[in-house]
């Protein structure tokens, strides 16, 4: 499969026409990409609102997206502001959730080398940072399993999926390692959706958001 260093697909005018999905996504706004999320939900006519401490969190909602950006600081804050427990309870319950990059190592369930101080709620094992500095940013193109054609994805100092077990189920890979998958109400990614002109990624989990 070809590579290309952080490169980023041109966008057909008018390739996007829509009609408004009627829901509300909340973003995990504390750190990272949150913005570049809502601009895609945005596009699709979606509303959105973000969470930044506890009180957001009570809002109506019927799915949420966690951004890629620093994993650490992030599960820092969630306990920090008392979001840790309500999170988890929610995905638990059902609340569809999808997570990028950081996201993806904040749901999964072992982290390898690491105990488990996230959420913790998909049945994946993640590896830090897995393609080292050389490779730490690159773009391709690839399938994904529910979406016709190829999509673009963008890797930055990416993780990626070591094993998946349970129910968790494979959605794509890319020279032989997992970068995406799915459980049940979860959905998870290695690359990120947000910073390409497809917004084919985030129409899949709206998708799981309306069932």
């Amino acid at each position: 499969m070809d590579r290309k260093i952080m490169q980023s697909p041109s966008c057909k005018e008018g390739a996007f026409i829509l009609d408004k999905y009627n829901m509300r996504i909340a973003v995990l706004a504390l750190q990272g990409a949150f913005a570049e999320h809502r601009q895609k939900l945005a596009q699709l006519g979606v509303d959105s609102f973000e969470i930044r401490q506890l009180k957001d969190w009570d809002q109506e909602k019927d799915g949420l997206i966690i951004p890629g950006g620093e994993s650490t600081t992030q599960a820092k804050l969630l306990n920090e502001l008392g979001l840790m427990e309500p999170v988890k309870k929610a995905i638990a319950e059902g609340l569809p959730v999808y997570g990028t990059c950081a996201g993806l190592i904040l749901l999964a369930k072992k982290i390898e080398g690491e105990p488990s101080k996230r959420i913790a709620s998909m049945d994946i094992t993640a590896l830090r940072n897995a393609y080292g500095r050389q490779l730490g940013s690159f773009y391709v193109e690839a399938p994904i399993k529910g979406i016709e054609g190829n999509i673009p994805m963008t890797f930055i100092r990416a993780p990626y999926i070591k094993e998946v077990w349970g129910d968790a189920e494979v959605l794509a890979e890319v020279d032989g390692k997992i970068v995406a998958a799915r459980q049940g109400n979860q959905l998870v990614t290695a690359f990120h959706p947000e910073l390409n002109d497809s917004l084919e990624i985030h129409k899949y989990f709206l998708g799981m958001c309306k069932k």
